[in-house]
């Protein structure tokens, strides 16, 4: 009994512990892990022929970047940041660059559009709206990648790295990792949404927000 009791007893000191644990010291946890996975991953990335661009931060440090940002939270403990890869294969690295950010775009709004999917379809049947109505909203959304990707506008790579591709020597491959603000990709998707919607049905700025959970 007593060894139960002293168990229970260390369980609960370690979570009072981590209960405990200051913004300051969280962040060095974080920091300290992304230095060890950005080591990691450098060395395996340089094994592959990648490399960043003159006058760039060392690869570690630009994925180290890379995975701190994607660890950010808001205040509220939800994540502050999305994000999403490309890659493309150009004869210039503009044009490489070009194609991968467009490919991480899509991806970033794919993202976008599937949470907002998941927000309204939790909470259409709180907004009493017949069966046509809903359906509408819910084709709007699924089909809006493409403009909620041309609305993000131009997104600066955090993470960027170059390399020429095996056996097309007369070629460069780019691989670009971008973040986006979790509130404000809502808010854009939002936008969108609702000039799709004008002309299909009348909802107004109030029901369109409680239906994508922003308030």
């Amino acid at each position: 009994m007593k060894k139960i009791i002293l168990t229970s007893a260390l369980v609960l000191v370690g979570i009072f512990s981590i209960a405990q644990k200051t913004d300051k010291e969280i962040k060095k946890e974080i920091t300290n892990k992304s230095i060890k996975i950005a080591r990691k991953e450098a060395k395996k990335l340089k094994k592959e022929g990648w490399d960043v661009v003159p006058g760039s931060l060392p690869l570690d440090k630009v994925l180290e970047k890379a995975y701190i940002k994607s660890e950010e939270e808001t205040d509220k403990g939800g994540k502050k940041y999305i994000f999403a890869d490309g890659n493309g294969v150009g004869e210039t690295k503009t044009a490489a660059e070009i194609q991968a950010l467009t490919i991480a775009k899509l991806a970033l709004a794919s993202q976008i559009t599937s949470d907002v999917n998941a927000l309204i379809t939790a909470n259409l049947a709180n907004q009493q709206l017949n069966n046509e109505d809903a359906a509408s909203i819910t084709q709007v959304v699924a089909t809006s990648k493409e403009l909620i990707s041309a609305q993000l506008g131009y997104v600066e790579p955090i993470f960027k790295i170059y390399r020429i591709p095996a056996g097309n020597a007369k070629n460069q491959e780019v691989q670009i990792r971008i973040f986006y603000d979790v509130e404000q990709s809502l808010q854009i998707a939002k936008k969108v949404i609702q000039k799709e919607l004008k002309d299909k049905l009348k909802i107004n700025e109030e029901q369109l927000n409680k239906l994508m959970g922003i308030n």
